[in-house]
């Protein structure tokens, strides 16, 4: 075979395998071959992240706190509030042995007391003070807020007239705020955080109380200066203000443990023992205490600040028992008279008693007792007098000042002498009251005063 004819059969062979391979089984040619349909995929869905188990913290132990019943007796509640060092010495000694001696005179101080003392704790509590600063009337009045001394201090704290007006106690004719319980326990612990401030130590702060605040810093300056410790028992001072301190440790050992010292305390009950109402109305302290179906003279020791027979209304209160209060009130509602039958009458050029008597139609010796003038007592013009008040007339109740005061000469002289540094005057009653005396053991003659009279007269002469 040729190569052409060879070529030929060979192109016609591969023809005919390219025509088979383009049929389908069938024998049919096949169309263009269709797109195959999209394969259906399964996206798994979202497999959600497993929990996050977060395990509870574990309970917590179940701690039975067991709250402490309040004290039901302000004497325990006062002994878990001392704070002061303890002091020993002859001069505590001393006085623990003169104040357990006289059982009757410390209950009457008890007795006294037993109607503030709720109210006092609670000022000094807040004021995050030593419970101590409670038992301080003990030593400054024996808790008589009618206590009245030779150099004019006044009331449970013994302010001097000064002090008390540098603290806020207003003094009148009508009222006098040293005797206020309640206002003259904000001014005294005004005055006590304010000494603390100074000094950093309540035994100077105390001294200060009693001595003065200048004289306690020029004798801490003056040891300083010698190179002597400053604390008050290092200090020279006078006598008084030697034994100021240990008096009131005393006071508190015999509290806080009287049967070691033959003491019978009394209870006094662990809640307020008064409350107080504002007047709206002048009204006569008879009457006042009437309608607290009160006797005269319990409603005139819960309330010494009131001067005269008048209580005036304009910033003052009625101190009351708290089961008088109500009772107090539907007696004044139901009261349909005048509530004051006393004023004031002011003296003219040359009026006599007798003239002013007259006019109102009283005594003599009834003007006199109502205004405490006795044969000594000098009358000048513009003097204000307690007068009845006329039948149908308006009472005369002006704001008058208060009567003014004159101090002893002996304290003046002894108050001028501590400001100097210097020694005390030489006279018979300086002597007696600021007679200066060593750090270590002074024998003092001092005793515990009797029952006080009326005014009562105490022996501090202290500087407020």
């Amino acid at each position: 075979m040729t190569f052409p004819a060879a070529r030929r059969l060979l192109l016609l062979t591969a023809l005919v395998i390219i025509t088979g391979c383009a049929q389908t089984p069938g024998g049919e040619i096949s169309e263009a071959p269709e797109t195959p349909p999209p394969v259906a995929v399964t996206v798994p869905e979202t497999v959600p992240d497993r929990p996050v188990v977060i395990p509870e913290p574990p309970a917590p132990e179940v701690v039975t706190v067991i709250e402490k019943p309040a004290p039901r007796d302000m004497w325990e509640r006062i002994r878990g509030g001392f704070a002061m060092k303890p002091m020993d010495g002859d001069l505590v000694r001393d006085w623990e042995i003169r104040y357990s001696a006289k059982p009757e005179y410390f209950a009457r101080m008890v007795d006294r007391g037993s109607r503030y003392l709720f109210h006092i704790v609670e000022e000094i509590e807040r004021r995050k003070m030593p419970a101590e600063i409670a038992l301080l009337p003990m030593i400054e009045s024996a808790y008589n807020p009618q206590a009245y001394s030779k150099a004019h201090a006044s009331g449970l704290w013994q302010f001097i007239p000064s002090t008390g007006r540098n603290y806020g106690l207003r003094q009148n004719w009508w009222y006098d705020g040293r005797r206020d319980v309640i206002a003259a326990t904000n001014a005294a612990l005004d005055y006590l955080e304010k000494l603390y401030g100074m000094f950093g130590d309540w035994e100077l702060a105390l001294a200060s109380y009693n001595w003065g605040e200048g004289a306690v810093s020029r004798a801490v300056a003056r040891n300083q200066a010698r190179g002597l410790p400053g604390d008050y028992a290092s200090l020279t001072m006078p006598a008084e203000t030697r034994n100021y301190l240990p008096k009131l440790i005393a006071v508190k050992n015999i509290i806080a443990d009287p049967a070691r010292f033959g003491v019978q305390l009394n209870s006094v009950p662990n809640e307020p023992y008064f409350e107080t109402v504002t007047v709206r109305e002048h009204i006569d302290v008879k009457l006042a205490a009437k309608f607290a179906e009160m006797p005269l003279d319990e409603f005139s020791f819960l309330n010494p600040a009131h001067n005269k027979r008048v209580i005036k209304a304009y910033a003052e209160t009625i101190v009351l028992p708290r089961n008088r209060v109500a009772i107090f009130h539907a007696n004044l509602e139901n009261h349909g008279k005048p509530l004051v039958s006393w004023q004031a009458h002011t003296l003219k050029a040359g009026e006599k008693p007798e003239k002013v008597a007259a006019r109102y139609g009283i005594s003599v010796s009834e003007l006199k007792a109502v205004n405490g003038i006795s044969g000594r007592t000098t009358l000048r013009p513009g003097q204000p007098l307690l007068v009845p008040v006329k039948e149908g007339t308006t009472p005369n109740l002006p704001d008058l000042p208060a009567t003014p005061v004159t101090l002893p000469r002996a304290y003046k002289a002894a108050r001028a002498t501590h400001a100097k540094g210097g020694k005390p005057a030489k006279t018979h009653a300086a002597k007696a009251n600021v007679k200066r005396a060593p750090a270590k053991r002074a024998t003092v003659a001092i005793k515990p005063p009797a029952k006080p009279a009326k005014p009562p007269v105490v022996a501090s002469q202290s500087k407020r």
